[in-house]
C-alpha cells in the first residue's frame, strides 16, 4: 500500500529549511522577471491615476485599430437572407426540418415548422467573390474590404439577454460593456469628448444604460449616450441667461473652494477627481455640439450618407457623426440601428428587412468609403452584426424566429484580413458547425486589435479578477491581417 505524502514536510534540518526558503524566493524573483519581459502574463489591475483616471495608458501590445466603430443590428438580422446562402433550403422547402440536425428551443416555440428558403437574389461580389444578398447593394460593392465571420453562436434566446451579451459577454446585466473594458484599458485620446459614445436611431436600445454600463468598473470608463437632435448630451449646456464668461467664474469660484476644502486633505483622491470631472464638462461644453454639428459638411459628403434622403437621413446621419467622432479621438462609437428589436422579424420578414436594410445599407457603405477616402480605415475598426441570427424555418407563415446557434457578423479595416469568410453554418443555416466563434472570442479579437490581451485586462472585484471574456474567449486569428 503506497503511502500518502503528508501535506505539511516535517523539518529535518536547518540547512533543509534554508535551502527551501531560497528556491522559494528564487522562483518568486523568476517570475516576476518572466513578466517585465511579457513571457509571463500577469493578472492585476491596471494602476489608475485618481487623479486623471482617464489619462491615456500604454497597450499590452502593437495596436492594430486606434478605434472601433460597432454598427449594431439591434433585434437580429437573418444571415439566411443576407451574407450566408443556403441552397439546401431551396430543395427543402416547406418541409420540416430533418431530425439529423437536432432539436432545438426558441423563444416562439416555432422549431416544428416548415424549413423556409430566402426570397432574395445572392451574388458574389469583388475579387473576393463574397455572397451578398440583393437587400445590401452598396454594402456588397464593398466586398473586398469585409472579413465576413458566418459561424458566430451565442447563449441567449430574447433580445434583453441577447443585446446584454453582445456588449458585456454575459446575458445577466452588471458586468461591464466592451466600450468600458477600452476606456479602462487605453483611457483616452482626446481632452473634450467622452472616450466611449453611444448613439440610437430611434427608441433607447432594449435593455437600456446596462448595455453601457460600466458595471463593476468606476463609473468614469461607462458610455455617454449622444443625441443628435438638440444639445448631444443631457445637462451639457447651461441655461441660456449664463454667458461663457460667467460659467467660466463659476467653475473657477468652486475649483477655489474645492482647493481650500482640500487644503488639510491632501490625499483625497476624490476631490481631485472631482474637479477634472468639472473641467472636462467645461471642455466638453465647446467641443461636444461643434462634434455633431453637420451643418459644415458638403453636399458630396451628405448625399454620400444619405442624409437629405427620408429613409436613410437618420442613420445616416449616426454613421457620419461616427466618423466625425473617431477624427477627434473618440475610441469606442456603437451606433443602433433599428433599436429596440427593430429587426425582429417574426411576423414578414420581407417587409421588416426591407425597411431596415433601405435604412442602413447607404449610410454605411458611405461610412466605409469615407473612411477610407480620408485615411481613417486602416485604423479604425468597422463592426457590423446583431445579437442573434434568424430560423431557417418560418414562424406565422413569413416569419423567422431568434437563431444564436449560428449567425453572421462582419469586421473592416483596423488590422483585419480584407475579402474573406471565416466559418461556415450547416446545410440549413441553424448552428455554426467550421470556425464557431463565440461572443467571448468576437470580444477577444476586437480588444487584440485595439492592443489589449484579454486575459491580461483584469479588475479586481469581491476578490477575483475579472476579464471581459469571463473565463473564456480566443482571438481569432485567422481574420487578423
Amino acid at each position: 500500500m503506497t503511502q500518502k505524502r503528508p501535506h505539511i514536510l516535517p523539518a529535518t534540518s536547518r540547512r533543509d529549511f534554508l535551502t527551501n526558503c531560497g528556491c522559494g524566493f528564487g522562483a518568486l524573483a523568476f517570475g516576476y522577471m518572466l513578466g517585465l519581459d511579457g513571457l509571463l502574463a500577469r493578472a492585476a489591475s491596471l494602476k489608475i491615476d485618481p487623479l486623471n483616471p482617464l489619462s491615456p495608458r500604454p497597450p499590452h501590445l502593437r495596436a492594430r485599430a486606434k478605434s472601433v466603430i460597432w454598427l449594431f443590428m439591434e433585434g437580429g438580422p437573418s444571415h439566411l437572407d443576407l451574407f450566408d446562402p443556403k441552397p439546401t433550403l431551396e430543395k427543402l422547402a416547406g418541409q420540416p426540418m430533418p431530425e439529423s440536425f437536432g432539436k432545438v428551443i426558441t423563444a416562439m416555440g416555432t422549431a416544428n415548422n416548415s424549413l423556409m428558403p430566402s426570397k432574395r437574389s445572392f451574388k458574389q461580389y469583388g475579387e473576393s467573390g463574397i455572397w451578398v444578398s440583393d437587400w445590401l447593394p452598396n454594402i456588397a460593392r464593398h466586398a473586398d474590404e469585409l472579413a465576413v465571420i458566418r459561424s458566430c453562436w451565442a447563449d441567449g434566446l430574447n433580445h434583453v439577454g441577447s443585446v446584454c451579451q453582445m456588449n458585456t459577454g454575459d446575458i445577466l446585466a452588471g458586468r461591464p460593456s466592451l466600450g468600458s473594458w477600452t476606456t479602462y484599458g487605453l483611457g483616452t485620446a482626446n481632452e473634450n469628448l467622452p472616450t466611449f459614445v453611444v448613439m440610437a436611431d430611434g427608441a433607447e436600445p432594449v435593455g437600456g444604460p446596462k448595455n453601457w454600463s460600466a458595471g463593476f468598473l468606476p463609473a468614469t470608463f461607462e458610455g455617454t449616450q449622444f443625441r443628435t437632435d438638440g444639445t448631444p448630451i443631457f445637462h451639457l449646456t447651461p441655461p441660456r441667461t449664463i454667458g461663457e464668461k460667467q460659467q467660466r467664474n463659476k467653475l473657477d469660484l468652486l475649483a477655489e473652494l474645492n482647493r481650500h476644502f482640500a487644503a488639510d486633505k491632501p490625499d483625497d483622491a476624490e476631490l481631485a477627481a472631482r474637479l477634472n470631472s468639472y473641467e472636462l464638462a467645461y471642455r466638453m461644453q465647446a467641443a461636444a455640439p461643434e462634434a455633431v454639428d453637420l451643418s459644415k459638411e458638403t453636399e458630396l459628403t451628405r448625399n454620400l450618407y444619405g442624409l437629405d434622403e427620408e429613409p436613410t437621413r437618420r442613420f445616416g446621419a449616426l454613421c457620419l457623426l461616427a466618423r466625425r467622432l473617431v477624427e477627434r479621438g473618440v475610441r469606442f462609437v456603437q451606433l443602433y440601428c433599428g433599436s429596440n428589436s427593430g429587426w425582429d422579424a417574426h411576423v414578414d420578414i420581407e417587409e421588416n428587412h426591407s425597411k431596415h436594410c433601405k435604412a442602413s445599407d447607404k449610410p454605411i457603405a458611405g461610412l466605409l468609403t469615407d473612411l477610407k477616402a480620408r485615411g481613417l480605415l486602416d485604423d479604425t475598426l468597422v463592426v457590423w452584426g446583431g445579437e442573434f441570427g434568424r430560423t431557417p424555418f418560418n414562424e406565422k407563415g413569413k416569419g423567422r424566429d431568434h437563431n444564436p446557434w449560428g449567425f453572421t457578423l462582419w469586421m473592416a479595416g483596423g488590422g483585419v484580413k480584407r475579402g474573406m469568410v471565416y466559418g461556415a453554418t450547416d446545410e440549413i443555416g441553424l448552428r455554426a458547425v467550421e470556425g464557431r466563434a463565440h461572443v467571448h472570442d468576437i470580444h477577444a479579437t476586437i480588444l487584440h486589435l485595439l492592443g489589449m490581451e484579454h486575459q491580461r485586462l483584469t479588475f479586481l472585484h469581491k476578490g477575483r479578477d475579472e476579464r471581459p471574456t469571463i473565463n473564456g474567449g480566443e482571438v481569432i486569428s485567422e481574420v487578423l491581417a
